[in-house]
């Protein structure tokens, strides 16, 4: 995922577009450009590395103008250089950025070399730029060369297009890629995430599949995937800049999983009332639908994979539907099958994750789908639109790349769903009220949870040097032990796997001696026995145990060579979610003392809108 900031306007728009720029660089941060319209002169700057790079470069080179593009980059096609950074230009007067993925940039690449094009860089983006001179050079104006030229492009983009010789109009497109429009006086933006310019307006178009759009200060023209004119419905985005601000913290990480009490009960408000979930929390038309399912497939990447995982746990053993859980890169690749009756849900953050649109889309497709259900954290995304049903996570923005409130807030979404499918399939009415009493505690117990901040950072010194570490956990708890490595790997770039505990002796076991730390998630549940045993396993080998425990109850758990850390978990139900705040600490102290960068980790972006 990259970011994409243009304007049109009647005042200067670098900074404009700089601040755009840096409130997008948690989606891509290799390499950042901009490129100025000054009195028809193009104007490029662009610098390998993060946005700072590029702002001292200004800083030496200063630009101005009143129209532009900027662009942070998450490498796909060649490497962070700054001959590989956007803007790309053609002839010194079209530039373009572009977010995505052009599959068949190669036959179009090798049609302008024998055009006698020459060749900057190594991305796909360069042969858009030149095919849209190509075809001015042909007699065609700049918006008839951009919309030939965007017409051709096979795969996933969005992008932003500039030319001296029409400096005030600026030309985007989206396809397979988030892209919107902000509407201001006198002055026009494009950006990929409402978060870029929400300090310039609250009122914005969000583009569909297909769309190009042309701006001037005064004008906005929306263009479909048939090149027709349609009216795109705008909308008002309330956003506070304040919310994407640290608010003191060092860093984004530090504050969201510090956010997680408040946006668990945002969640949670108005959706539970007296013991069971409002009516308020889904659509009638839903429930009926939901009244029919007989099968549950969720789709998801990543973290939100594992929250996935944990639904699969809840669904068939409290509201007891079959549920399987993919995925979504892989799903759509192996003709799944589909039994009549079964819900389509996939789960994802951002609400631009290409794989699971890709999959939304193919599921569209088949008939034995009752429907589409999402949950989401981004109102007005792709998902949102695309899905029949959508239920918000109202998690709120979440900037640092490695996932946290976000996760907390789909587990909340998928307890409720699990619950309402309960009262839906009349499941004993007092665990019903159990259930609803677990989440309703919720947010004071995670903020219990945070309160071992100190503690867990002690303990992250004594894994700060190692290069690997295993999570172990049983049950509805073994995606947690996934979550807890994925999050360490993140952003301290520890190796780290999670297993079910009962597989240790069916491989991991071989990996553990007194270099090894093993992080077990030990709540005080049914399979308790069986993870002390495993427990004892990894002791007997020498490795260091690091166990999280619930205090409720005795344990039983030798204190001797294991570093327990007791906390309160507000039932078996909600268990996982809270299990998971302390693992999210984990990984920030430890990535905090190897000095690599959280918010911002190597190699990844927040939002992964290419395949």
């Amino acid at each position: 995922m990259c970011g994409i900031v243009a304007v049109t306007a009647n005042r200067n728009v670098v900074d404009i577009i700089l601040n755009g720029l840096k409130t997008l660089e948690y989606r891509g941060y290799d390499s950042a450009g901009i490129a100025i319209n000054h009195e028809g002169n193009l104007s490029i700057r662009k610098q390998a590395g993060k946005l700072i790079n590029l702002t001292k470069q200004l800083d030496d080179m200063p630009i101005k103008g009143t129209s532009g593009i900027g662009h942070t980059r998450w490498a796909t096609h060649g490497e962070p250089t700054s001959s590989n950074a956007h803007p790309h230009s053609s002839d010194e007067t079209i530039a373009v950025v572009h977010n995505g993925i052009i599959e068949n940039y190669m036959p179009l690449k090798q049609m302008l070399l024998d055009k006698g094009y020459k060749f900057q860089s190594e991305t796909d983006t360069e042969t858009l730029v030149h095919l849209i001179h190509y075809y001015e050079t042909q007699g065609l104006s700049f918006s008839k060369a951009s919309h030939k030229a965007l017409r051709q492009l096979e795969g996933a983009y969005a992008v932003a297009i500039t030319n001296s010789a029409e400096p005030d109009r600026i030309i985007a497109a989206r396809k397979g890629s988030p892209l919107i429009v902000g509407r201001g006086d006198n002055e026009n933006f494009i950006a990929s995430d409402v978060q870029a310019l929400i300090e310039q307006t609250n009122q914005f178009h969000y583009l569909e599949e297909g769309d190009i759009v042309e701006i001037t200060t005064d004008s906005c023209v929306i263009y479909d995937k048939n090149d027709q004119v349609i009216e795109r419905k705008l909308k008002t985005v309330k956003l506070s800049a304040e919310a994407l601000s640290k608010d003191g913290y060092e860093h984004y990480m530090l504050k969201e999983i510090h956010e997680q009490p408040t946006a668990v009960a945002n969640t949670l408000e108005d959706r539970l009332y007296e013991g069971k979930v409002s009516k308020h929390f889904i659509k009638k038309k839903l429930k009926k639908i939901l009244k029919k399912t007989k099968q549950i497939h969720i789709i998801a990447c990543g973290t939100s994979f594992h929250a996935g995982l944990i639904a699969k746990y809840w669904l068939e053993a409290i509201a007891k539907i079959p549920t399987q859980v993919e995925i979504a890169s892989e799903y759509r690749y192996r003709n799944p099958v589909v039994p009549k009756n079964t819900l389509f849900l996939t789960i994802s953050q951002s609400g631009e994750t290409a794989d699971s649109l890709a999959a939304l889309r193919f599921a569209k497709t088949h008939e034995n789908y009752l429907t589409t259900l999402a949950i989401c954290n981004v109102a007005n995304s792709t998902l949102d639109r695309e899905s029949d049903f959508c239920l918000m996570t109202r998690a709120g923005p979440e900037i640092g790349v490695a996932s946290t409130k976000a996760l907390t807030t789909q587990m909340s979404v998928l307890a409720l769903l699990t619950l309402k499918f309960a009262q839906i399939n009349n499941i004993d009415k007092q665990k019903r009220l159990d259930l609803a009493n677990q989440l309703t505690t919720l947010p004071g117990i995670i903020n219990q949870a945070l309160l071992l901040n100190d503690q867990i950072a002690k303990l992250a010194k004594r894994i700060v040097k190692r290069n690997s570490a295993l999570f172990l956990g049983r049950g509805v708890h073994y995606p947690i032990a996934l979550e807890g490595a994925l999050k360490l790997k993140e952003i301290s770039y520890i190796h780290a796997e999670g297993y079910p505990a009962g597989e240790l002796k069916h491989g991991p076991l071989a990996l553990v001696d007194d270099k090894m730390p093993v992080i077990a998630v030990c709540p005080n549940d049914a399979l308790l026995e069986k993870l002390k045993s495993n427990i004892e396993e990894v002791r007997a080998r020498g490795g260091e145990l690091f166990v999280f425990v619930d205090h409720k109850g005795d344990h039983g758990l030798d204190e001797e060579d294991t570093h327990l850390i007791e906390l309160q978990a507000s039932g078996e139900f909600t268990s996982p979610i809270v299990f998971n705040i302390p693992l999210q600490l984990l990984s920030y102290h430890v990535a905090l003392l190897r000095g690599t960068d959280v918010d911002q980790p190597r190699n990844l972006a927040k939002s992964v809108t290419v395949e």
